[in-house]
């Protein structure tokens, strides 16, 4: 348990941040299941449509530190491969 006045401080930002880093988390994987199912329906029209919109908001976890580059830029190019071949 937190004692110092600071200590205590630093326990309620933690708790606020994760509150705000699974809001983002969650809209990433919200965007991206947005995509696969529009590429399960072969739309491709709105599968290109959300990954504009899923690549920002990827880009935007990437830079908050939420998820790595390395994992952005694979799932990035695994939509793009099953977009193109729709």
């Amino acid at each position: 348990m937190a004692n110092s006045a600071s200590s205590k401080k630093r326990a309620k930002q933690a708790v606020t941040r994760n509150k705000h880093n699974s809001k983002i988390r969650a809209k990433v994987r919200t965007f991206i299941k947005k995509v696969t199912y529009a590429i399960a329906d072969g739309n491709k029209e709105e599968a290109q449509t959300g990954y504009a919109a899923m690549q920002k908001n990827v880009d935007q976890a990437v830079s908050k530190g939420l998820m790595h580059k390395n994992q952005a830029a694979r799932r990035k190019s695994r939509i793009v491969a099953q977009i193109k071949a729709l």
